[in-house]
Parts: C-alpha cells; structure tokens; sequence
C-alpha cells in the first residue's frame, strides 16, 4: 500500500458536512477496493480540498471518490524517505 494525496478543485464553499456525507458514501467500498480513508483537509475560501489515504493505486483512490461524489483533479504518490 502506498500513501496518496489528492486534491479537489472548485470547492468552494464546501462543508464539513458536505465533506462528511461523501466520506460516509465512500466508506463501505474502502475494503472492497483496499483503500483506507485517513483524513481530509479543505479551504472553502479557496475551494480546495485535500484528503489523504492509503490504497494500491491511484485508479482504486479514483474508483473510491466515484463512491464519494467528487472526483479528484490530482493525486500524488508520496515517496518513503
């Protein structure tokens, strides 16, 4: 499993709610797909949101947004130092 971040743009005004509701779509399928929710960042200002997982590829971190309503519009792979 590898760790990824990715980012969620044109967000504005999202809600922790908002935000809640789309973590609890999605959590059925984290075992399905292998992935494992652990935390989401957002500036509604901005509209930009962040979350943080652990999965096998970023295809199962997509396929787990499917599940959340918002698709991401990047994600990263972190790299172990």
């Amino acid at each position: 499993m590898s760790k990824f971040m990715d980012v969620h743009h044109g967000m504005k005004g999202v809600t922790a709610d908002q935000l809640r509701q789309g973590k609890r779509a999605a959590a059925p399928f984290e075992g399905e797909l292998g992935v494992h929710f652990e935390h989401t960042w957002a500036d509604p200002k901005e509209g930009v949101v962040y979350c943080l997982t652990d999965a096998p590829s970023a295809d199962a971190v997509r396929r787990f947004h499917e599940h959340a309503g918002a698709q991401p519009d990047e994600i990263h792979v972190s790299i172990s130092m």
